[in-house]
């Protein structure tokens, strides 16, 4: 749950915003001075702070000064009247998120706060690079998960260019993890302690596309009644990450070509050049060489943005990342979930690996989120897989089975070394085992014991010291 604090003298108005957020999902803490407000992100960070621009003692511009300083990457919406725009305009250059109107429009109100949390975040939650997983993993932020050879390609590029401060274009097919890599270089830049704005130019509409990006001036169109900052004169001295550049409108392209070569943007309406200190990294999913053919790419910007390229391979060609995802995943979900983790059989694993997956890392993280939320506290079975996939129901062979004990072994190996590896490996395969008898047996011990070769006081034993749960089937190596 995203927290936000609300910091205004007027109690009405406080009481306002904390039944309306709260009704929205958010936890709101208030404040009823700057000072006051201070105080409370120095004994409890929030992910987000609204606050009114003009109060008794210490204003919201002064506030706002001491909160960037404290905090540089905690978002802050600047509530103000009309009459103290060109002040809010003020904190907006210095970095504020964005500033809202009194009287307020509730959706569009709602609107800004979703968007500024979820900038925070971007920019807050670490993004891991080449992260193991093992049994002390996490699991705290996000990760970029993966050993095959191409993504071995795609960490030596992070590192060299996050160094830099080259402009980068990130290129694959959706769901690759496009978004999390422009992260990743962000936060292993230099510029890491500056803003991180995203701008998806698919998600905005064409009409709204370039006053977003640009800004605009007072009396620049219809309805234009205040300047509005751009996106990008906003994040100067950090990183704009253009998503979708692809299909961004042909008429925006110069402007963003403008910025690549001369480091200047123009607000709409207006005649001063601006300068701006911004990196750029963009991400596509389209052919931008065809899309150059056919004219709706200019050549120019495609070899501006091209200094360096990152190409995020399909998961269908990650030879050996599947199960590494797969276990990941289980992980993570199973503690948002506040469960515990209930393990994938060999059979699952395989049967994932076999998956052309269409929709790559996206579709394999919705699929174990999925089989988690419906099937709590049991091992992911094969049957679990082909229930949420449209894998074809094939029995699989005895070489099959042996590759894929194989693959368990070398994923298992991988990992190492550590203490005692051997005994933990035997260990976790053991339990692995007396659960799938267990399941094939509906909890009859007798019959696992059958089963797995065993006496029933051997598999009590062995049921005691992996703490294997019969009901739930839960396994818990020790």
């Amino acid at each position: 749950m995203s927290r936000v604090l609300i910091i205004d003298d007027d109690d009405n108005l406080r009481t306002s915003f904390e039944r309306l957020l709260s009704n929205e999902g958010y936890a709101v803490t208030t404040a009823p001075s700057a000072e006051a407000g201070i105080q409370i992100i120095r004994t409890a960070l929030p992910d987000l702070v609204v606050l009114d621009m003009q109060m008794p003692g210490m204003n919201g511009l002064a506030a706002f000064k001491i909160i960037h300083k404290m905090e540089p990457k905690l978002p802050v919406i600047i509530m103000t009247a009309y009459g103290t725009t060109e002040s809010a305009i003020e904190t907006i250059k210095q970095g504020a998120f964005d500033y809202i109107l009194k009287p307020f429009d509730i959706p569009s109100l709602l609107k800004v706060i979703g968007q500024a949390v979820d900038a925070g975040r971007f920019m807050r939650l670490p993004v891991k690079v080449d992260a193991g997983v093992s049994d002390g993993f996490s699991f705290e932020g996000e990760s970029i998960v993966g050993r095959s050879p191409s993504m071995q390609e795609v960490y030596k590029v992070i590192g060299r260019v996050s160094a830099s401060d080259a402009t980068v274009l990130i290129r694959g097919d959706s769901g690759t993890g496009k978004e999390l890599v422009a992260r990743a270089i962000y936060q292993h830049s230099e510029r890491a302690e500056k803003p991180f704005t995203v701008i998806n130019c698919v998600a905005i509409p064409e009409t709204l596309l370039e006053s977003e990006l640009f800004g605009y001036e007072k009396g620049a169109f219809t309805g234009a009644n205040t300047r509005k900052i751009g996106k990008i004169e906003q994040a100067n001295g950090g990183t704009v990450f253009l998503d979708e550049i692809g299909d961004m409108p042909s008429g925006l392209q110069s402007k963003i070509l403008r910025l690549l070569q001369e480091k200047s943007i123009e607000r709409i309406g207006g005649r001063e050049t601006i300068p701006v200190d911004v990196r750029i990294i963009a991400a596509t999913n389209r052919d931008l060489e065809a899309a150059m053919e056919s004219g709706h790419f200019r050549e120019d910007i495609y070899f501006r943005l091209k200094v360096v390229t990152v190409l995020l391979p399909p998961l269908r060609e990650r030879a050996g990342d599947i199960p590494l995802l797969s276990r990941y995943f289980m992980g993570r979900y199973a503690k948002e979930s506040q469960m515990a983790n209930p393990g994938i059989t060999e059979d699952a694993l395989l049967s994932l690996d076999s998956y052309n997956w269409p929709g790559n890392v996206r579709e394999l993280s919705n699929v174990i989120r999925k089989i988690l939320i419906f099937n709590r506290g049991n091992p992911v079975s094969r049957d679990d897989v082909l229930k949420n996939t449209r894998l074809p129901d094939k029995k699989i062979s005895s070489e099959q089975r042996e590759e894929s004990m194989t693959s368990w072994v070398r994923n298992r190996m991988a990992q190492g070394p550590e203490e005692n590896f051997f005994d933990r490996c035997v260990d976790e395969f053991s339990a692995l085992l007396v659960t799938e008898a267990l399941k094939a047996a509906d909890g009859n011990r007798s019959k696992a014991a059958k089963i797995l070769g065993l006496s029933r006081p051997t598999l009590h034993a062995k049921i005691a010291k992996y703490e294997i749960e019969i009901g739930a089937s839960v396994v818990k190596s020790s």
